[in-house]
Formats: structure tokens, C-alpha cells, sequence
């Protein structure tokens, strides 16, 4: 087996999408002949906690922690949160608007903490890992990120070490949905280009999850990119897929919501169903699982569909597996941002293998529309067009009806975990061959 040093600040009991690129592809490394070996932080500050995907872990990996410190506990004091709270991504907020205390600890997160409040860990696992490395031969390193903090200490690993380095992007860097909301000096805005155009020129592989994404970064810096997407385990799927046969006609959205995903367009829709529509009342269910800001809860009571919703807290994984495929409905809503075009969230491919239609929010272009469309997965609607969007509503509330609700999609296996996996090890194999 060669071996590969897979450098990630995520990893189980820590739950959550951003978990599960990587701990899908440690799951099938061995299949294609390598032997994973993971360092990740020993007390990170976790989101959320899913001890459920443990089980996914191989027997014997080598799982390397190390101690890390982070700003977290000083920020919560600051907001008033208690040490035992969990802090949410993205800036959403479940609770209350940011108070001006939150708006100021951010702009320090964003001028002060470049790339990111992890940068901490970097000089004391580059001088580990320098001599765990000594007596310890890897093939490769691999970092993955968000956080970028793992990327730059894959690069001084690598300049020290001469190993290749294969820099992993789940998520863009200087385009990211959030990024405008970090209230960034222009001196802090041009830093993270500067390490972002580093990271791309010093590593001797990215991967990157999209055609979108692998399109930004050619403009920064030009070069050969790997897309390798995310995906679905087939070991997670539960049962053949059938015609829906649920009492409610639920349309459930699984992940994290915040103000920038909210679908107002699928709101004003919905209200109108329910007053014109004889007994769509009476069926509706508005499902979000998952964290949910406030501005989207207020929207749904201003649109008068409150007595339609149900929250749901997180959920662990094997649980959201069996939601998806209760579900009538699986509704993707796109970060409206300068970079909706790219976004390609880990519940997409989930929601392909769950024998749902899904309704996705967006723009009017962009990889998750192509891939919807290659598929035939469901239906893609713009962000304000009512009229797509009571189409594509009236179209799935006539199936459910008449009892053909299903997702019709096709051609979905390659974006398998297992196969996704044999494509990474493929470009691994090229680094040291």
C-alpha cells in the first residue's frame, strides 16, 4: 500500500457536511491501493457532534490529534454565549439579528485571523509533523480545506519535504458565500488572495468539487485542475426506491439554512397554492432540517406559512438518510451570492440517490443545474421567477396525487463514493509513479 497524510480540521465526532468528503474518501482508499492516514485537531471547536459516522471509519486507520487553540472561547464571552454553546457556520444565526458586539468580533475574525481563526494549529503541526514524517514515509500529503489554515500547512510541509502535495477544495476561498460578510480591509482582502494564489501555484495537484469552481481558480492561476465532486454512499442507501406514499405532501430541505439560501420566490408560491388550491392545505408540510436563521423563520410567518413548518434540530446522518427518503420533496436552495454558479452542496448528491425529486432555487446556470438536468433528477428554478416555480409546484403536487411521485433520475452512479474515490487515487497514483 503507498500512504497518504491527509491533513483536515474536520473529522468524526465532529458532524456536518464538511465532514463527509473526506471521510467517504478514507472509506474506499484502500480499495485502490492506499492506506490513509489522518491528522486532525484532538479538541476542535465542533458545530456539531455526530458520533454515527464513526462507524465509517476502517479498522486500523491511523487517526493522528493533536491539541489545537482557537479564539472561540474569547468570542463568546464577548457575545454573551456560554462556553457550552455551539457556534453556527456561515454567519447564521438562529436566535437573534448579530448584535453590533458580533459585528465588531467579526471584523477582527476577518482583518485579524488570515486565513482563518485556525491559523494557530499551523507552526505546531508543521514542527510535528516534520518529525512524525522522519520516522513515519507517506507518498503524499493531502490538505483539504475550509479551513485554509490546513492548506498552508501542507505547503510548509511540502517545501520542507519535498513530498507531493495535493490541495483539496471543498469549498472556494476568496469567493465563498460568506466572504463579503467579513468586513475585510483591503489590506486583509488582499492577503487572502495572496496565500489563496500561493496554495494554487505550490501545490502539485487541486482538486476542486465543480466545473465552477475549476473555472474561478483558472483565472487565478492557470493551471490543470481535478474535479472529483461530492457524492453519495451506496452503503448508506436504504431500501429500493418506490413512489412516494407518505400522508403529507413535505417538502423537506436537509442541511444548514441561512439568509442567503432562503427561497422567498418558493414562499409567495406556496402561500398562493394554499389559498387557491383546494386541499393543499390541508396536505402541505414544510420540512427544514437542520440549523435555520431567523430571517428565514420570519419570512415563512410573513408568507403566513407558519402552521406549515416543522423545525428539526440535526439530525445524525444515518437519520437524515431515512428523512430524505420519506420525504415527497427534497428542496435545494442556492446561496444567492456573486458565486451561486459554483456551488455544489455535499446534500446534492445525497438527494440524487434517494429516489426523491428535488426543487432546487437558483441561478439560472450553473453546475448544479447541469447536473440536475444530465440526470433528470428534477426541477431547477430561478430565484424570481413565480412562474417557473408554480409550475414546477403544481407538476409535483398532480404526481403526488395521483400516486407516481418519484425521482426519475438517471445516470447517478458515478457520482458513487466508491468511484469517486477510485478517480482520486488514479490522480494520486500520477504523483508518484
Amino acid at each position: 500500500m503507498k500512504k497518504a497524510l491527509i491533513i483536515t480540521y474536520y473529522w468524526p465526532p465532529s458532524g456536518g457536511a464538511g465532514v463527509q468528503r473526506w471521510l467517504k474518501f478514507v472509506k474506499y482508499m484502500r480499495e485502490f491501493g492506499w492506506e490513509p492516514v489522518v491528522y486532525t485537531p484532538e479538541n476542535p471547536e465542533f458545530l456539531v457532534l455526530d458520533s454515527s459516522l464513526e462507524k465509517d471509519i476502517p479498522f486500523g486507520v491511523g487517526v493522528i490529534r493533536r491539541p489545537i487553540w482557537e479564539p472561540f472561547d474569547i468570542y463568546k464571552r464577548f457575545v454573551g454565549m456560554k462556553k457550552e454553546e455551539r457556534l453556527a457556520a456561515g454567519f447564521l444565526s438562529e436566535k437573534k439579528k448579530p448584535s453590533g458586539i458580533q459585528n465588531l468580533m467579526v471584523w477582527i475574525r476577518g482583518n485579524f485571523f488570515i486565513p482563518d481563526a485556525r491559523m494557530f494549529w499551523i507552526k505546531s503541526s508543521v514542527r510535528f509533523l516534520k518529525s512524525y514524517l522522519k520516522n513515519n514515509k507517506v507518498d503524499v500529503v493531502i490538505s483539504t480545506g475550509p479551513p485554509h489554515s490546513m492548506h498552508l500547512i501542507a505547503r510548509e510541509i511540502q517545501k520542507t519535504t519535498k513530498l507531493p502535495w495535493l490541495a483539496d477544495f471543498r469549498d472556494p476561498w476568496t469567493k465563498i458565500d460568506f466572504y463579503k460578510d467579513l468586513k475585510l480591509s483591503k489590506w486583509a482582502d488582499r492577503r487572502h488572495h495572496q496565500l489563496e494564489k500561493k496554495v494554487l501555484l505550490d501545490a502539485d495537484e487541486v482538486v476542486v468539487i465543480g466545473n465552477g469552481m475549476q473555472r474561478d481558480f483558472k483565472s487565478i492561476v492557470d493551471r490543470d485542475y481535478h474535479v472529483i465532486t461530492n457524492g453519495y454512499d451506496e452503503a448508506d442507501i436504504i431500501g429500493p426506491h418506490t413512489p412516494f406514499s407518505g400522508k403529507k405532501f413535505t417538502i423537506a430541505h436537509i442541511g444548514s439554512m441561512n439568509k442567503d439560501r432562503n427561497p422567498e420566490v418558493l414562499w409567495r408560491v406556496l402561500a398562493g397554492m394554499v389559498a387557491e388550491i383546494p386541499g393543499f392545505a390541508e396536505n402541505l408540510e414544510i420540512e427544514l432540517v437542520g440549523k435555520t436563521d431567523i430571517l428565514v423563520v420570519e419570512s415563512l410567518h410573513q408568507h403566513g406559512l407558519a402552521p406549515y413548518l416543522s423545525l428539526v434540530d440535526y439530525l445524525p446522518h444515518d437519520e437524515v438518510i431515512q428523512r430524505q427518503q420519506q420525504a415527497a420533496v427534497l428542496l435545494l436552495a442556492i446561496n444567492r451570492t456573486p458565486s451561486a454558479s459554483m456551488i455544489l452542496t455535499g446534500k446534492f448528491f445525497e438527494y440524487l440517490s434517494s429516489g426523491r425529486p428535488v426543487f432546487c432555487v437558483g441561478p439560472e446556470e450553473g453546475d448544479v443545474r447541469q447536473i440536475l438536468e444530465s440526470t433528470t433528477a428534477g426541477i431547477a428554478v430561478s430565484y424570481d421567477s413565480e412562474i417557473e416555480t408554480r409550475q414546477g409546484m403544481e407538476l409535483l403536487w398532480r404526481r403526488y396525487n395521483d400516486g407516481t411521485l418519484r425521482s426519475d433520475a438517471q445516470n447517478v452512479l458515478v457520482y458513487s463514493r466508491r468511484n469517486l474515490t477510485k478517480t482520486l487515487c488514479q490522480v494520486l497514483n500520477n504523483m508518484v509513479d
